[in-house]
């Protein structure tokens, strides 16, 4: 059973987390520019030129976005919080606030020969981050920090879930150097997926 400081240390960790969540969403959207119009250029082409800014923006936006309602879901089925929880969930918010970087870097080269590069680098980051969640809901279970108690064969079941969206994240890291605009509609797919409750449990969905 909880104690009222277990429950304490866990709303800070949420409420840290949240706030480097918030961030990081933040900064995406900051590196959104109006694009420079040349003279007797109109605007409206100009701005569908910028399509790979706004397409990686909304790709990491919904990626961001349902990583922070996943873990949030996560968290009200967490009891407590130990030190290992704690430097777990830190490994997660590194390569959710490295995001916005590989993001710009995915922007601006997607259309040209670097597109590839920059689309390992943004894979690599997504497959790292998933790695890094994966991770947590293993060290929940393993450690007993969830307040039901689930069968050999639902955990199995939880952690495939959440592999399965690992693996295919590792996987775009190939297909970056096949096309970066694919693996940008595969991410985005894939953040979809993962828009749906990961974490069934016998007590129903958080």
């Amino acid at each position: 059973m909880s104690t009222q400081s277990d429950v304490a240390e866990t709303n800070r960790l949420e409420a840290f987390s949240d706030g480097v969540f918030a961030i990081a969403i933040t900064l995406l959207v900051l590196e959104l520019h109006a694009p420079e119009l040349e003279e007797g250029q109109r605007l409206w082409p100009a701005l569908l030129d910028e399509w790979p800014q706004f397409a990686a923006y909304l790709a990491s936006f919904a990626i961001l976005g349902i990583m922070w309602v996943n873990h949030h879901s996560m968290f009200r089925q967490i009891q407590r919080a130990d030190r290992g929880l704690m430097f777990l969930n830190l490994l997660l918010l590194l390569w959710v606030t490295l995001l916005p970087f590989p993001t710009s870097l995915f922007a601006e080269h997607l259309e040209d020969d670097n597109g590839h590069v920059a689309g390992a680098v943004y894979s690599t980051t997504l497959t790292l981050a998933a790695i890094a969640f994966s991770l947590i809901w293993w060290y929940v279970l393993r450690h007993h920090l969830v307040e039901h108690t689930m069968s050999k064969a639902e955990i199995r079941k939880s952690l495939i879930r959440y592999s399965v969206g690992t693996v295919i994240y590792g996987a775009t890291i190939g297909l970056s150097f096949v096309s970066a605009q694919l693996t940008l509609a595969v991410v985005f797919l894939l953040a979809l997926y993962y828009g749906f409750e990961q974490v069934r449990t016998r007590g129903g969905t958080a």
